[in-house]
């Protein structure tokens, strides 16, 4: 009898558990992350989206050599419209963040997109001794367009990558290097030919237009993350606000800004100065976007193993050590593996910069606001950086003065990611972060 019972209590047990477990749903597809179809589409949409935004904005040297030598207007005031579109660039992740974080992804996107190539058509057909009309069109246009595409296209990777995070975001970040080769390229050497300035630059928008109509066709945001999830905390503006390493990282990464653009707007120009040939002069942007391919890789896959701070921190400092050693560079040689190395480790620095922000978020959902935040405080550095370079090179051309003045905003920069990392150190108890 007694076994009988204790048999049928087995049993019922037994069809418990079955009842138990056939009731629990299966992992969604939605909670899969660091890998899948949706999340490889993304990378890829993302990766396609950075080449025509951050490359073509990478690509401005062209239009600086181009313009000053055209007599357009002054180097400095040439500056201002690459340096209104990097701001736009960063400056409208405020926006771009937020929209994100609501669940409009798909809808900014595609207007980002429809901006961006609109104004590239709008510059193809300005007067290049027009100064009001290339400002409007390539320094507003574009810069609000890209803008509009660029962090959400980072940020979005957080909804699809963990562990792997900052891999992913490093993977797209090397669409820069894609279109910072591929640009720089086709523009100099349109612009030399029969077809010129208008055809050049139409026929670089119509590549735009081709490859942001297939990232808008492989990105993919996750629903879980919008902000009508039952499961989403509640935003904590205030916390994210008075978060002391945060509000250091965005004042490092505004001085960087200051100056690690430098060498992208003038190296060209530098060069062809200094007595090297015109031919090889046309490739030094693309040779350093191209170097900066392994240095967005790379330091990315470093970064999930040692931390972003612990990668980014030596990035920059190679960087301010190389835009120092410019005032000793003179000669073709010096100027090729200047532009190898300072692409390798700019490139490196640059994609960091979003992982190291996005390591300090509580929850994915709130990862578009941080680098909204972030991103639009820090592009003020890179509205005002190159345009002051531009002021101190001056009609002479004397380089020592903007050369002394990017070293030194990387030099304040790079301290001040030194005092984040010991924050983070004690705060997180660990040498890792």
């Amino acid at each position: 009898m007694a076994s009988n019972i204790q048999d049928s209590s087995e049993k019922g047990l037994k069809d418990e558990v079955t009842v138990s477990l056939a009731s629990t749903p299966s992992p969604a597809v939605e909670d899969v992350m660091d890998g899948g179809r949706e999340a490889w589409c993304t990378v890829a949409g993302g990766f396609l989206v950075v080449a025509v935004t951050f490359g073509y904005a990478n690509s401005f040297g062209v239009y600086q050599d181009f313009y000053t030598r055209s007599h357009t207007a002054s180097a400095s005031a040439i500056s201002w419209i690459g340096s209104t579109q990097l701001f736009f660039l960063l400056a409208m992740a405020l926006p771009g963040g937020k929209l994100l974080d609501m669940g409009y992804f798909r809808h900014t996107t595609f207007i980002g997109s429809l901006i961006l190539v609109f104004s590239l058509f709008m510059v193809s057909i300005c007067d290049p001794q027009k100064f009001y009309q290339l400002y409007l069109a390539q320094g507003l246009g574009v810069g609000i367009g890209s803008g509009l595409l660029y962090v959400p296209c980072l940020a979005v990777q957080s909804h699809h990558w963990r562990a792997r995070r900052a891999y992913a975001m490093g993977i797209v970040a090397t669409g820069s290097s894609l279109g910072g080769i591929m640009f720089p390229i086709v523009l100099n050497e349109l612009f030399k030919t029969s077809l010129g300035f208008h055809w050049g630059v139409r026929i670089s928008a119509f590549m735009g237009l081709a490859m942001l109509g297939a990232a808008n066709l492989l990105m993919t945001p996750k629903k879980k993350f919008n902000s009508n999830a039952q499961d989403r905390p509640d935003l904590d503006l205030k916390g994210i606000m008075t978060d002391v390493p945060y509000l250091i990282s965005i004042l490092a990464m505004f001085f960087a800004n200051w100056g690690i653009f430098f060498p992208y707007f003038y190296l060209q120009l530098f060069a062809i100065l200094h007595g090297v040939n015109h031919t090889t002069a046309f490739y030094l942007i693309a040779i350093m976007n191209a170097s900066a391919v392994p240095g967005r890789i790379l330091p990315s896959m470093m970064a999930d193993h040692f931390g972003p701070y612990n990668v980014l921190t030596p990035s920059l400092l190679s960087c301010t050590v190389l835009i120092y050693a410019m005032m000793s560079i003179g000669n073709l040689g010096g100027v090729v593996v200047f532009a190898v190395l300072y692409g390798f480790f700019s490139g490196a620095t640059l994609t960091l910069a979003a992982p190291a922000f996005a390591v300090l978020s509580r929850h994915p959902s709130e990862v578009g606001v941080r680098f909204g935040l972030a991103f639009s405080l820090t592009a003020f550095g890179a509205l005002i950086g190159t345009p002051v370079t531009g002021a101190l090179l001056g009609d002479h051309f004397r380089w020592n003065k903007p050369i002394i003045f990017s070293g030194v905003s990387c030099t304040v920069a790079l301290i001040f990611l030194m005092i984040v990392r010991q924050v983070l150190v004690k705060r997180k108890g660990t040498q890792l972060v």
